[in-house]
């Protein structure tokens, strides 16, 4: 087939990839028509392996790498072979008298910068080096010069490319040129983006990477999409998920099984992997519209689980279940007698894989935990950015302020709901007990316009008896009648920030009702 205006033929291509997926079949499909493959240092190892003929980088150039390898591609006869414009002889003449060969095709993907940047320990030398140079540069030379060139930075991309080198013997098209271009420039922009917002956080002194509490200067918001989702909240409103590359948190999870994940699903459960994730101890937290509506803790997934139902069994279904350990078959065989929406967990055993088999619908999804991050809100005209609410408490941390302390379990119980209560949203009121030895909930008021209000639902709402119980208030009681009414449900010990006008009126209360109160000296507001 004869090359046209719209057809360009590939001749030579340059291929250097940190992520080798599918790279060997597809520079099988570009050997097989008669592209003259480039390539470096591992790259080039990996295809030569597979049995395709390679030339070395140093040979185009007649240069060698050096300096580690940060300087390979950095070249006037690579960087001369992209961008030079085939149809202008002023550029044709220039690059035959200095002996430079066109390159029809670059195929880059970047260090992996973000993941690297993610991981536990990382040290600061090995940020920097993962900051690639090469890649970026060969990646914009290749999409400014599309007429030419075709740029091919993701390997999602290999197959639809293959089948048009294919159906064009060896040629591509200026549509998918110019898609590929747009796609490279994203690619260097959001990688330039990571970058620079991971720098921004790190301390003004180089060498460390202890994160600094300050919020950056320039808010960066660069993410790929990394799939479209059938509607958002509702079906007339479009979504999509978009990723921050790390492979980490729920946006990233690895579905397991089941139907296609929805906004609200994926909204619910990082909701509940939130709260699950907020103890130590093994948790199930079962959430529904991003409240909780019962969390359990207890030696087995299984037991943990038990509780967290038994606190509201009506509530729970069609929810979302959040688990902090690895899912046996037993705990699996438990929640199959449940309709859920979704499960997300740190793992699942082949046991419990096949306890949910059956449940063709239900989503499964595993993840990587991911780093706490800057929370950031979208508000007409601009964005609000503030750290994540990360503040634990001890017993030590607490402040006894009645006559009557709490004893040791309710001490317990009260941490317990105080984690709880942060992951509730605003006003909200948590009853909860220790059920042999392990926390559980019992009662949740969520997203009340008044305290009182918010502790009258959370004892309506309670399936357990309330008698003996604590309650957790995530911001002080402005009056007394708040923690009036919590005690009057049963609850003998409360958690509360403090800090009211009111606060000696509140004491007061709690003395004449023998109730212990706590003050933890930290709110946890949770507005959405």
């Amino acid at each position: 087939m004869s090359e046209s205006n719209d057809l360009k033929a590939v001749k030579r291509a340059l291929l250097s990839v940190t992520d080798k997926t599918g790279l060997v079949e597809f520079a099988g499909t570009l050997a097989r028509h008669g592209v003259e493959l480039i390539s470096t240092g591992g790259t080039a190892k990996v295809l030569r392996e597979a049995g395709l003929s390679v030339k070395d980088i140093s040979e185009l150039t007649g240069f060698p790498e050096m300096l580690d390898g940060r300087v390979k591609t950095l070249h006037p006869k690579v960087h001369g072979g992209l961008l030079h414009r085939r149809s202008d002889p002023a550029h044709v003449a220039a690059v035959n008298e200095h002996e430079i060969l066109p390159i029809d095709m670059v195929v880059v993907n970047l260090y992996a910068f973000e993941k690297t940047a993610a991981k536990p320990g990382v040290h600061f030398e090995e940020i920097i080096e993962n900051i690639d140079i090469g890649g970026p540069s060969m990646l914009r030379s290749a999409a400014k010069n599309f007429e030419d060139v075709a740029v091919v930075p993701d390997p999602k991309d290999y197959a639809d490319l293959a089948a048009e080198l294919d159906a064009n013997a060896g040629s591509l098209s200026a549509a998918t040129r110019w898609k590929l271009a747009r796609k490279a420039f994203a690619t260097t922009a959001a990688y330039d983006s990571a970058i620079a917002s991971t720098l921004d956080a790190l301390p003004a002194e180089p060498g460390s990477v202890e994160k600094t509490t300050e919020l950056p200067v320039t808010l960066r918001i660069v993410a790929p999409r990394k799939t479209s989702l059938r509607y958002g909240e509702n079906p007339h409103q479009a979504a999509a998920v978009y990723t921050d590359g790390t492979e980490l948190g729920i946006a990233n999870a690895a579905q397991l099984q089941g139907k296609e994940l929805s906004y609200n699903n994926l909204v619910d459960l990082d909701a509940c992997w939130a709260l699950a994730s907020e103890f130590e101890a093994t948790v199930v937290a079962i959430i529904k519209h991003t409240n909780p509506c019962g969390v359990g803790q207890g030696t087995t997934v299984a037991e943990a689980y038990a509780r967290a139902l038994e606190a509201d069994p009506v509530s729970a279904f069609g929810g979302v279940i959040g688990v902090n350990r690895v899912v046996d078959g037993v705990a699996a065989a438990e929640m199959a007698k449940l309709f859920v929406e979704a499960i997300v967990a740190p793992g699942f055993t082949d046991e419990a894989k096949a306890a949910f088999a059956a449940k063709k619908n239900l989503r499964l999804l595993e993840l990587k935990p991911a780093p706490l991050v800057d929370r950031i809100k979208q508000i007409s005209g601009g964005f609000l950015v503030q750290n994540e609410d990360f503040h634990p408490i001890t017993a030590a941390d607490v402040k006894i302020v009645t006559e009557r302390h709490p004893t040791p379990d309710e001490m317990e119980a009260l941490l317990f709901s105080w984690k709880v209560c942060k992951h509730v949203k605003s006003n909200a009121i948590v009853y909860a007990r220790l059920k042999d030895g392990f926390g559980q909930s019992v009662g949740i008021g969520a997203g009340q316009m008044s305290r009182v209000d918010a502790a009258r639902f959370g004892a309506m709402k309670a399936a357990l008896p309330l008698e003996g119980t604590v309650a957790a208030s995530d911001a002080f009681f402005p009056f007394a009648d708040g923690l009036e009414t919590v005690a009057k449900a049963g609850a003998t010990a409360v958690i509360q920030p403090g800090g009211s006008v009111r606060d000696a009126e509140v004491i007061e209360a709690a003395n004449k009702l023998g109730v212990a109160m706590v003050l933890t000296g930290v709110r946890h507001f949770r507005h959405g």
